[in-house]
């Protein structure tokens, strides 16, 4: 099994101590990968469009973006980790995940994604779990992933790991090897079910890139389409 972590900070905060006790029932037999934000992903989207006019290559963290997503192409599961920054997930998440852009279903999906399983670990002081585990999970979703979980905590106390009481950890610790106690009894070598929603975006997607093909049969995103059979007959999802 191949695991990839994509880590919103660097920090070796709560967030970073939550994501290590989900992990302890995978080391023994799991490939895990982990990358740290910003370190493993350090500059801004600039806007150039070039991954998106162009390829992906001819983006100037190419180097950085095309790492990381050769890693999330081969792993079985993804997990993603930050805490609550002003409400939302850190900058630099953010940041990393504008340069995956050109994947949203709109442009050049992977089918590599659709059948992925996802984890994303989120904790805040008081609000805003929710809302940055939407930012994260609205571009997982548009990659095409349906298989998400959300394991998301509320300290409403204190923020420091040393100083959290025995009580609160074990609750938040029970919660989490719950889920990876799940997630550890799934059948790796099938893809995780494709939902409906996610269909849907691709089908209203379909209609677009066939419209976009006729008014320009050298347009980017339509042609990659083209190549993989999608506006035929053929399905990322099988």
């Amino acid at each position: 099994m191949r695991i990839v972590v994509i880590n919103g900070t660097e920090k070796h905060g709560v967030t970073y101590k939550l994501k290590e006790a989900f992990l302890d029932i995978f080391r023994d037999d799991a490939e895990i990968t982990e990358f740290y934000l910003p370190k493993d992903c350090p500059n801004f989207c600039c806007g150039c469009t070039n991954c998106f006019r162009e390829k992906e290559h001819l983006c100037k963290d190419a180097a950085y973006v095309q790492k990381i997503e050769k890693a999330m192409f081969a792993a079985d599961l993804l997990i993603f980790t930050s805490p609550v920054y002003v409400y939302h997930a850190t900058g630099a998440m953010k940041a990393m995940l504008d340069h995956f852009g050109y994947r949203w279903m709109p442009h050049r999906p992977a089918k590599e994604m659709f059948g992925k399983r996802a984890v994303i670990i989120t904790q805040c002081l008081g609000s805003g779990v929710k809302e940055t585990a939407k930012d994260i999970k609205d571009s997982l979703s548009w990659w095409g992933i349906s298989s998400i979980r959300v394991c998301s905590f509320k300290l409403m106390s204190e923020i420091d790991w040393e100083k959290l009481s025995d009580k609160k950890k074990d609750k938040m610790l029970s919660k989490l090897n719950s889920v990876a106690e799940r997630i550890k009894k799934t059948d790796f070598t099938r893809p995780a079910r494709t939902s409906l929603l996610t269909k849907a975006k691709f089908y209203v997607v379909r209609m677009l890139q066939t419209k976009l093909g006729k008014e320009n049969p050298e347009y980017t995103d339509f042609k990659y389409w083209k190549k993989n059979g999608w506006l035929d007959k053929e399905r990322p999802w099988r």
